[in-house]
This record gives C-alpha cells, structure tokens and sequence, in this order.
C-alpha cells in the first residue's frame, strides 16, 4: 500500500520530493498541504521546490537521502532512508529494526 501511494500522490517519488511528503502523511497522518508544508521547511526550501527535478536533485545529493540515480559514495537504501528518518525526525520501521539487529550484534 505505501509504495502505491507514494506513486499515486504524483509529485515524481524520489525524483522530487513525493517520497518524504509520503512519508509525512502515512506516518503523521499528515493532509497533503501540511505534508508538504513540513518537508519545504525541514529542507529550506519553497513549496514550489518541491516538484522541482534539479533543485531537488541538488539537495537530495547534498543531504545525502537518496537519487534515483546512483553517485559514487552517496547513500543508497538503507542508510538514505536512514537519514531521511533524521531530517523528517520520523521512525521508520525498517531503519529501527536493522538498527536494532546492528545493536544486539554489538
């Protein structure tokens, strides 16, 4: 259900920033405009920056959380969605539980 949702919402997934909106309605059970509203401010940029292909390109590099294409030494995956949990200041069930096999290896 979350991936669907992610696509259906449309504003380009993980080419913009359609995933962290996402993100913020499902875990906050945040409306669309006020998901939005709280990604812009977390990231320091305009609502309109948000379907933006090269300025969010720019800051998804920068922020390291993740691109569609790869970038030598940039995150991908797991440790993306792990700083993207930090940057919404969200849980994420799989960044948790990995985190916590790491832990109990230790």
């Amino acid at each position: 259900m979350h991936i669907t949702h992610i696509v259906a919402a449309g504003m380009g997934g993980i080419r913009t920033a359609g995933d962290l909106v996402a993100w913020m309605q499902m875990t906050r059970k945040m409306k669309i405009n006020e998901a939005k509203q709280y990604v812009a401010d977390k990231l320091g940029i305009a609502v309109s920056d948000l379907t933006n292909e090269e300025t969010m390109r720019d800051l998804r590099e920068k922020l390291d959380i993740g691109v569609i294409t790869a970038v030598a030494g940039s995150a991908k995956g797991m440790r993306a969605k792990r700083h993207i949990a930090e940057l919404l200041e969200i849980n994420i069930n799989s960044v948790d539980l990995v985190a916590s096999q790491l832990a109990a290896r230790k």
